[in-house]
């Protein structure tokens, strides 16, 4: 993932990146706030509202599909006004609104409002999901990989985090608390990230050299298997997400569920390092199909097997993986240089977690392991994408230096 920007690209954005390991910290703290705690706090707390504020299991699945939509929402504005991903204003008022949703779940008992609240939530965490990998895209370029792996561990964190506030605070307080703790989480974060410089123009991170006909064809042709195995993503990663735990629940005591949220946290914090340090050797197609099949197998696991050992592996699997995925996918769109290949992802991602709770529905009247059957088998659908991604992969686009190639073993 080390590929580069031409030099005198690279000194404009070093001149205003004085540390990038200043940049990898404001980019982790908007992507805990965006994602980890505005987006995934919901799955602990959620438990919470169902025994405490009176939330039928039908409105905690529209709450969860609400934020998806918003999700969509968000990044469908990141196409269609790419602009506005390079506005700190943009940035900052996504991160202010976000937090301020969390706080004001609480202050009501209409699912009406949460439904209002969670959907505006998807919009500002798709918003500043999109900024902050944009801007590590552009800014760190030409820096080691395991940078930007190590800011979407900023994801992990805020998910570990959450998690743990939210177990501490159900012994001694409600659910209201419970948002209110995640709120405050969120300004923390907030504050961490208010600085992140956001991306460069395009004319600034690319070379105006020529792209052929025939180049922009077989770009369109990666890009397209990229952007279906990605959104197959979506649908299986989603359905994990929001049905894990419960379906821990089913099989063993209530505090292993929430533990094995936690530990989805903190496997995904170093994760997105890890897979940028393999790429060192691997190619990034190679790497995303490892990276699905093992979360596919984690996602099957605590259907096919059950007890604690199942479902603790089947967590850490899960958080080992999905920001990976997320990592090298994002990084092989900007790697094809395919304009606002991250909006372009992301929402293809965002309709696939749409639709995965949808095509599942009917399943849960019989527990949740079909459920998890179906998006492991998903999710290995989309490894066949990645294989179609690999053939003829251009792991050096004909415009970088022959110098920037990185050493690929299958290259």
């Amino acid at each position: 993932m080390s590929a580069t920007i031409p030099r005198r690209s690279a000194d404009r954005s070093e001149g205003l990146l004085a540390s990038p390991w200043v940049h990898v910290g404001q980019a982790a703290a908007a992507l805990a706030v965006g994602m980890g705690v505005g987006r995934f706090v919901y799955t602990p707390i959620l438990p919470l509202m169902h025994a405490q504020a009176g939330l039928s299991a039908g409105g905690g699945a529209n709450l969860a599909t609400a934020n998806y939509v918003g999700y969509l929402l968000g990044a469908l504005v990141g196409i269609l006004r790419p602009a506005l991903v390079r506005s700190p204003q943009v940035l900052r008022g996504s991160l202010i609104v976000l937090t301020g949703t969390l706080a004001a779940m609480p202050l009501t008992h209409s699912t009406a409002v949460w439904i209002a609240l969670r959907l505006t939530a998807g919009v500002a965490s798709a918003l500043v999901f999109v900024i902050a990998v944009s801007s590590l895209l552009s800014h760190l370029r030409d820096h080691p990989a395991h940078l930007p792996g190590w800011a979407f561990g900023g994801v992990g964190a805020g998910i570990a985090l959450s998690g743990l506030l939210v177990l501490a605070l159900r012994s001694v307080a409600d659910w209201q608390a419970a948002w209110w703790g995640s709120a405050g989480l969120a300004v923390v974060f907030t504050a961490l990230s208010w600085n992140l410089r956001v991306e460069l123009p395009p004319a600034e991170v690319t070379d105006p050299g020529a792209v052929t006909p025939a180049r922009s064809a077989r770009t369109h042709r990666w890009f397209t298997a990229l952007f279906v195995g990605y959104t197959l993503e979506g649908v299986g990663y989603i359905v994990a997400g929001t049905f894990l735990v419960a379906a821990i629940d089913q099989a063993s005591p209530g505090w292993i569920g929430s533990g094995a949220w936690v530990l989805v946290g903190l496997a995904a914090v170093p994760s997105s390092a890890l897979w940028a340090w393999l790429g060192r050797r691997w190619s990034r197609p190679d790497l995303l199909f490892a990276a699905l099949v093992i979360q596919a197998a984690g996602i099957a696991l605590p259907a096919l097997v059950g007890g604690v050992a199942a479902a603790l592996i089947s967590a850490f699997l899960f958080g080992a993986t999905f920001l990976g995925i997320g990592t090298i996918a994002l990084a092989t769109g900007a790697h094809l240089r395919f304009p606002r290949s991250v909006a372009l992802l992301t929402a293809g991602y965002s309709v696939g977690q749409i639709i995965g709770p949808l095509a599942v529905t009917p399943l849960l009247h019989h527990g949740y392991h079909q459920a998890l059957i179906l998006a492991a088998a998903v999710v290995l659908v989309a490894a066949l994408a990645a294989v179609v991604l690999r053939i003829g992969f251009p792991h050096r686009m004909a415009d970088e230096p022959a110098g920037e190639r990185r050493a690929h073993p299958t290259a």
